[in-house]
């Protein structure tokens, strides 16, 4: 018979910023921009309580998608609780290419194997982000809300993998956020079926700078972080954020579109506030800005 642990369970999972502009669908960074959740055993029915970013638009029903996730967390450990009462403090927003719902995702399955006494020998930290990756269906903002730092992810025929790399303690990011949401498949039905060959060429070329230049060659980030491949594209959708990103690069700022949009990050040293407020302050009427470190951590359960 399975026992749940006493108590409520705590986690904080980061946002993430996936493709960095060449790495499309396979790169992801976590950024120290936390939302927080608890969960506990209750004697019978479902209470969602939820704070913050997107608490008048989501359900507080089993469709949550930290409810989902917890339910299929749960059932692979064979765990029924008769119970459950999930508060969530949103801090990241939703709908902007900061993987809110990489970190709903990650926080459900955390909270479900934190839940279940001995849950980490039943569901290891691999066969957890695995779960998650099939919850979300592509693993490049999971991954990093996960293990934190920078993520090199995708899927082959042995299933979704992950491989960390260093991240250079100088690189700091810039998110500059629409005010207006965009969806992840309205950005993905703007990608053409094939691209030119050079193009694809040219953004292997800088996808591999990159894990370089993130590792201990920030110098190397303006060239680094040129897209050929989905950034253009989706400009229809986005005409403010692609524009934004073109003057920032035009002045040297290393900037992209922050995973399927419209948020815009650009990568900035902590060290130079100079620098830093000078991209802060090219943010839009109406944007919000702020700077944010990497997060080196990944989701933390207490």
């Amino acid at each position: 018979m399975t026992r749940f642990v006493d108590g409520p369970v705590h986690v904080s999972v980061p946002a993430t910023s996936a493709n960095l502009g060449p790495g499309f669908d396979s790169l992801g960074l976590a950024l120290d921009l936390r939302d927080e959740l608890s969960a506990e055993v209750v004697a019978s029915g479902l209470e969602v309580v939820v704070e913050g970013m997107g608490a008048a638009d989501v359900p507080r029903n089993e469709t949550h998608l930290v409810v989902r996730s917890m339910r299929a967390a749960l059932g692979l450990m064979g765990a029924e609780p008769p119970g459950l009462r999930l508060t969530c403090r949103n801090v990241v927003p939703h709908a902007r290419g900061l993987g809110s719902s990489s970190a709903a995702i990650v926080a459900g399955v955390s909270l479900a194997r934190a839940l279940v006494a001995g849950g980490s020998l039943l569901l290891d930290d691999d066969a957890l982000f695995r779960l998650a990756a099939e919850i979300e269906g592509h693993p490049d903002n999971v991954a990093p809300a996960f293990y934190g730092g920078f993520v090199i992810s995708g899927h082959d025929d042995e299933g979704f993998y992950a491989v960390t790399s260093p991240v250079d303690p100088r690189v700091g990011a810039v998110v500059l956020v629409p005010p207006t949401p965009l969806s992840t498949e309205v950005a993905r039905g703007l990608l053409p079926a094939e691209v030119p060959h050079a193009d694809a060429a040219a953004d292997a070329g800088r996808t591999a700078l990159l894990v370089a230049a993130l590792a201990s060659q920030p110098e190397q980030l303006l060239r680094a972080t040129r897209d050929y491949l989905h950034q253009d594209y989706r400009r229809p959708a986005m005409p403010d954020s692609v524009a934004l990103v073109d003057a920032l690069r035009a002045d040297g700022v290393p900037a992209v579109v922050s995973g399927a949009g419209p948020t815009v990050l650009a990568f900035a040293e902590a060290g130079r506030p100079a620098a830093v407020r000078a991209v802060l302050d090219r943010a839009p009427r109406g944007w919000e800005a702020s700077y944010v470190a990497v997060d080196r951590d990944g989701v933390r359960v207490s």
